[in-house]
């Protein structure tokens, strides 16, 4: 045999494609089945509270415990059967029942957990699902079993699986407290394929509602959203009309970017989930094949009519953000170029004062100069003057002769001399 080294997760990778099978499930039966959503800030330890939660309740019936790591778990539970699935954000508890109860949806089905066990669950019920299987009789037997169990404007009936079954909800919390689904299966269905319904029919109920979480998200933060609109578009036309300080209106912008930025990074995740489940919901009632029973509404009309536009809000809620923080940043980016434009104007305008200073400057410094020289030479030609006087007695000059032969040149001495040295330190 080759000796061949495998990815560390290699059988992991391989077996969660076959991860969570769907049940084997006889006809007649009832499931029941309940959702607890994790909150977020409790996601780090999720894992360790919804086992230490399923052991707790296996404990109860003398079950052996899931093995280490494990996300779903399958066993018996007396007569009955549990399916545990651990997943991101929720953990999803099915049982199902043998036999039909007399009352249908009988809510004595869900004593099968205990109720101090239900109370000590560790996060918030987001659904919990009651589920009717029983043979498929006629039509008309089938109508007169809807109008009595559901909302006759809000049930949804149809054909799944080609023909195999007929499903049943109207997707409304029951007075029992939980969501009723009827399922009738025909003679020659198999047990794999009724298990595949029902896992279907619990799968859209509990991503619907995971979904829907960000609709109501978004009614949340829809007037701190508006507010954040209006904050821009008065700010924009500011820029426009260049009214207010330039600076200031920056400052304004960036501190609503911050904000909208802030709201984004806490709506990104419950956005992006929503994307998700609303997806699988899609997915879900696709791989039923629908065809429509005796003109009702299908699952997929529906959706369509009261799932889909909440959906749609989300989405319009999040290009909303998306559209306005990049126009905040755009605007962000003008006010900055003009800011910056202002500031060389203002660096121009003192580099011109600067300029005139100098010139002032520099016309006092040669005007000290010209006094300078002045002043030189008045004590060169008074001290030449005084040198001179004897030898302008031998030459026959008298004092005021010999100052003024004396004068120019002292003069042009003095300014030669200023100008030599001003040189040499330029």
């Amino acid at each position: 045999m080759h000796s061949i080294t495998d990815h560390p997760l290699r059988y992991q990778l391989a077996n969660e494609l076959h991860a969570r099978p769907f049940p084997t499930l006889d006809v007649p039966c009832r499931a029941v089945f309940v959702a607890w959503r994790i909150p977020r800030e409790q996601i780090g330890a999720r894992e360790q509270a919804a086992r230490a939660h399923l052991i707790n309740l296996l404990d109860r019936f003398g079950v052996a415990h899931p093995p280490p790591g494990a996300t779903h778990f399958t066993c018996q539970i007396g007569r009955d059967t549990l399916k545990w699935e651990q997943h991101a954000e929720f953990v999803a508890y099915s049982v199902f029942l043998p036999q039909l109860s007399a009352r249908a949806f009988d809510p004595v089905d869900f004593d099968v957990f205990p109720e101090d066990w239900l109370a000590a669950a560790p996060g918030q019920r987001v659904t919990s699902v009651a589920i009717r299987v029983e043979p498929m009789p006629n039509e008309d037997e089938i109508n007169t079993k809807i109008d009595s169990w559901f909302l006759q404007e809000a049930v949804a009936v149809n054909y799944v699986l080609d023909g195999s079954c007929v499903v049943a909800s109207d997707f409304r919390i029951a007075a029992n407290g939980h969501q009723c689904m009827a399922v009738f299966v025909a003679p020659e269905t198999g047990v794999r394929r009724v298990g595949r319904v029902v896992q279907r029919l619990c799968e859209i109920e509990t991503y619907k509602s995971m979904s829907m979480l960000g609709y109501f998200r978004v009614r949340a933060i829809s007037d701190e959203l508006s507010a954040l609109e209006d904050g821009a578009g008065q700010l924009m036309g500011e820029l426009r009309t260049q009214e207010g300080d330039a600076a200031e209106t920056l400052q304004s912008l960036l501190a609503l970017s911050g904000d909208l930025e802030h709201l984004i990074a806490e709506t990104s995740f419950r956005f992006g989930a929503t994307a998700a489940y609303e997806t699988i919901v899609s997915q879900r009632i696709e791989v039923l094949r629908e065809e429509r029973f005796q003109g009702r509404q299908t699952f997929q009309e529906f959706m369509m009519r009261r799932y889909d536009p909440a959906m749609r809000t989300v989405k319009h809620s999040e290009t909303r953000m998306q559209s306005l923080a990049e126009r905040v940043g755009r605007a962000a980016q003008l006010l900055r170029t003009k800011v910056e434009v202002a500031r060389l104007a203002e660096n121009q305008a003192l580099l011109a004062s600067m300029d005139r200073r100098a010139d002032m400057a520099l016309r006092l410094q040669e005007t000290v100069e010209g006094l300078s020289v002045v002043a030189i030479s008045y004590y060169g030609v008074s001290l030449a003057a005084y040198a001179t006087y004897p030898l302008a007695a031998l030459v026959g000059l008298s004092k005021g002769m010999l100052t003024a032969i004396l004068t120019p040149v002292v003069v042009a001495l003095v300014w030669w001399t200023v100008r030599k040295i001003k040189a040499r330190m330029h």
